[in-house]
């Protein structure tokens, strides 16, 4: 399909610019604006598509969307992409039922080539996670690949590298991990073929105008925990939480079980959730945010809605977490028993816990920014893999 652009006129010099047709693939899209799988997305997409210098076709699972976004997704693959993200996706698949996702992975990777193939004359392709790149091979458009902490496992499958490195090698390409700790692995891998360029994602405004309720020292501390539950995403909280929390430290538990696991009878678990009910119902009236998590974090997303909202977060020492996280300043990062404990009773002082708050949601608007502010920084990576002016 050709790259057809319209002229806009951008001020009162009358400058006419030429959209860049921009071609974004992602294996997860929430499916209505309640959901929270695959929001990050859909909030990127959106944001680009309000831009008048971009023109985005997006190849994704089904969901609601504004007008501005073009869907180029067969009815054929959304029902397909639809049953994959009911089914927790490749990489549970093929921890859950190896057989099965290896199939699924191979129905992808044609899928996306198919797709790619057809829109080779796009401007650019903007591809989400690494895996997803590889159907470019024998194709030459130039990408900008979103990488994702989860595509470090990837990276450690036999091949793997090889492959993504004769994709690179076909074309201008820019990685743009979402996050700086992922860098000098990406260089150390792929930092002869191209360019690495660290994109973080934004954060909607409704998050940083959310107003917090004052904690009280008489009602119980409200403590949230809002993830995935598999073994590495729970990490040591359920062990090191036992004793910590009961009706008085109430910890709630948010998020779809993707592996069998049992949830003690001291945690107040609610099953998944979604982004409206967290800005509206808990993180208003929460202590903080606790995540123990052992998993390859990227920079998990919730984290950041938290911190905009002026929500302490507790955290393991993941380098995901310490990329995001000043300890002390912006939040607390532990690494044991008696560091959680003391983490969750330094907060549970009012003075405290409002400090570090508006701390962290200062750093984040500093540093993160808005979805239109992550918009523009791919922006500048989409003209940077095209030979453009910034």
């Amino acid at each position: 399909m050709a790259d057809n652009t319209e002229c806009h006129n951008y001020g009162s010099i009358g400058v006419r610019v030429l959209p860049i047709r921009v071609l974004m693939v992602s294996t997860s899209f929430p499916e209505s604006r309640q959901d929270w799988p695959g929001r990050f997305i859909a909030n990127m997409a959106e944001a680009l598509a309000r831009r008048e210098d971009v023109r985005l076709a997006l190849w994704a699972p089904p969901g609601e969307h504004s007008e501005a976004i073009e869907v180029v997704t067969s009815p054929e693959d959304a029902d397909w992409l639809r049953q994959l993200l009911r089914s927790g996706g490749i990489a549970h698949l093929l921890r859950a039922r190896p057989a099965r996702g290896w199939m699924a992975a191979t129905g992808l990777l044609r899928r996306l080539r198919r797709i790619y193939r057809q829109y080779r004359d796009v401007g650019v392709v903007h591809v989400n996670w690494l895996q997803n790149a590889l159907p470019l091979w024998g194709c030459d458009q130039p990408a900008v690949i979103s990488v994702l902490g989860n595509d470090f496992g990837l990276l450690r499958l036999p091949g793997m590298v090889t492959a993504l490195r004769a994709v690179l090698r076909e074309r201008q390409a820019i990685l743009a991990p979402n996050a700086d700790w992922m860098v000098d692995e990406l260089k150390r891998r792929f930092g002869d073929l191209t360019e690495i360029r660290p994109i973080p994602f934004g954060v909607d405004n409704p998050w940083f105008a959310l107003e917090r309720q004052r904690l009280s020292s008489n009602g119980p501390s409200i403590w949230l925990a809002v993830t995935r539950l598999t073994r590495r995403k729970i990490g040591d909280l359920f062990e090191w939480g036992a004793g910590l929390f009961g009706a008085q430290r109430q910890l709630h538990l948010f998020g779809p079980m993707q592996e069998t696991l049992t949830v003690p009878d001291w945690v107040y678990y609610h099953g998944s959730t979604y982004p409206k009910a967290l800005l509206e119902e808990w993180f208003p009236r929460a202590t903080g945010l606790v995540t123990l998590s052992r998993h390859d974090e990227g920079r998990p997303q919730v984290l950041l809605e938290a911190m905009a909202a002026g929500l302490p977060v507790v955290a393991s020492r993941l380098p995901a977490h310490q990329d995001l996280i000043r300890s002390g300043e912006t939040g607390l990062l532990v690494d044991s028993p008696l560091e959680f404990t003391e983490a969750l009773r330094d907060l549970e002082s009012p003075t405290a816990n409002q400090h570090m708050g508006v701390a962290a949601r200062e750093w984040i608007r500093a540093t993160i920014g808005t979805w239109d502010d992550c918009a523009a920084r791919y922006l500048a990576a989409y003209q940077a893999v095209r030979g453009e002016s910034k």
